[in-house]
């Protein structure tokens, strides 16, 4: 029985070894664009529009140029085949340029000593991701705008909607829904903005040969480049980057962004979602958020994924920020830790934004359990209040310290606050009970809620 289970794992293709846990926290769009076949085809694109390139400037015959391109297909490699070789050879580029150049050698002999001509190793991988980074930035782009329209709605539908405020985890005064829904965002715009000025700097071309100056190519190397910028629809940079890693640290860092407001945001929504608080909810749907031994429960399924990608994407981040310091014109180790790392992050922010989108879509408000909680504390909530309009008459310090007494009272006497209000004549000489009450009402101490939120509402249309 045990040789037949290990068997059976063995058995399991490395590329589907995570479908268990794949759909959870990733989504199927992004793994596809990181997947082995990802990958491959994005080395495969540069190496084709490479020789495209090289044709169009006579550094290689235009024959060539077309025989290439047309092998340049990731089905017609076998993957494990070149994982195996890659183990040896240091990197996967060099079993699969081997391999093509075989492969154009079937169809033209001459052809086959122009594959991967001048380039190295690095313009191939790194080239390749820069255009697997494309099609992720487009996922993440759309599920952001999703997001942003999903909150703004939030915001605009709960302006007024008031709820505590809390500040270390205790009651202050009111806020109102919205305004929570808008300063999630607000933040979220601020990302879009930063991942599209990213991708103004990471779509760049990376080809610079063995060191970095395209002598290989020597008078073809300018032509070349940028008829293969031009090809890739890339933006062709003053000089190859090979050990200057800043553009990918900045699409993890900005990655690392997102993903932490995604956890603020996921954290709120956890909390709102507790039994003793319970004023909102991620959606419900048949056997979503269950529990294996208690029936009752309805647990923050989306939120847990999303707090488990703010645990993990910030040690990755680290990692593509300490692989900046490489060597020389060709980095040892420091570029090696990028190849999966960076598509890491990737995948679980993609997996984080989907559950966030997911959630916030379908997000429900409970605005009689926040009416509810605010009633919690029998007027404690609105101390604040009480306190700055006697400022007014008595000073700041002085009526501080006569709501405060009130306070104490109401906790050690589980009265409500405005009974001791109305029976203290110190407050009643300059606030009358009708006055207490307006200033008891969550609803009229909301401040500029609205109008933030309203800002905010603004700058996103904008």
């Amino acid at each position: 029985m045990a040789d037949n289970a290990s068997a059976r794992v063995r058995g399991v293709s490395a590329t589907r070894s995570q479908r268990l846990l794949d759909r959870q926290f990733t989504t199927e769009e992004m793994r596809t664009v990181f997947s082995d076949h990802g990958r491959l085809q994005g080395m495969l694109d540069f190496e084709a529009a490479l020789a495209r390139a090289e044709a169009q400037s006579g550094a290689i015959p235009h024959s060539a140029g077309t025989v290439i391109s047309a092998c340049c297909r990731a089905e017609s490699f076998d993957v494990e085949t070149l994982a195996a070789a890659a183990a040896s050879a240091g990197n996967p580029v060099i079993p699969l340029i081997k391999e093509l150049t075989a492969q154009v050698a079937e169809r033209d002999a001459q052809a086959a000593r122009y594959v991967h001509w001048g380039a190295t190793s690095q313009d191939a991988m790194d080239t390749g991701l820069v255009l697997q980074l494309r099609s992720a930035i487009e996922l993440l782009t759309r599920d952001l705008q999703r997001l942003s329209r999903a909150l703004a709605l939030l915001a605009r539908t709960h302006a007024a909607t008031p709820l505590a405020g809390r500040t270390w985890l205790q009651q202050g005064p009111p806020v109102s829904f919205g305004l929570k829904a808008a300063g999630w965002l607000s933040a979220i715009e601020r990302h879009r903005s930063r991942l599209g000025q990213t991708r103004t700097r990471v779509l760049a071309l990376q080809l610079g040969g063995a060191v970095g100056t395209m002598a290989a190519l020597n008078e073809h190397a300018d032509a070349t480049m940028a008829a293969l910028a031009k090809e890739l629809e890339l933006a062709l940079p003053e000089l190859p980057w090979h050990t200057q890693r800043d553009r990918f640290a900045e699409m993890a860092t900005t990655l690392g962004l997102i993903v932490g407001t995604l956890g603020k945001i996921a954290r709120d929504v956890s909390l709102l979602m507790q039994t003793e608080v319970g004023e909102a909810a991620e959606p419900a749907a048949p056997g979503r958020g269950g529990s294996s031994t208690m029936p009752h429960k309805r647990n923050p399924v989306a939120s847990a994924v999303v707090l488990s990608a703010a645990l993990r994407v910030p040690p990755l981040v680290a990692t593509m920020l300490a692989a900046m310091v490489q060597e020389h014109e060709r980095g040892l180790g420091g570029w090696h830790a990028e190849w999966q790392t960076l598509p890491e992050i990737c995948t679980v922010a993609a997996g984080a934004l989907a559950n966030t989108v997911a959630m916030i879509e379908g997000l429900q408000i409970d605005s009689s359990r926040m009416a509810a909680n605010l009633d919690l504390t029998r007027g404690l909530i609105m101390a604040e209040a009480v306190s700055i309009e006697l400022a007014k008459y008595i000073g700041r310090r002085a009526a501080h310290a006569l709501v405060e007494r009130a306070c104490e009272r109401c906790v050690s006497g589980n009265k409500p606050l405005r009974e001791l209000l109305a029976a203290d004549a110190e407050v009643t000489a300059h606030l009358s009970v009708a006055a207490i009450d307006l200033l008891l009402d969550p609803r009229r101490y909301l401040g500029h809620a609205q109008a933030f939120v309203e800002r905010a509402l603004a700058a996103s249309r904008a």
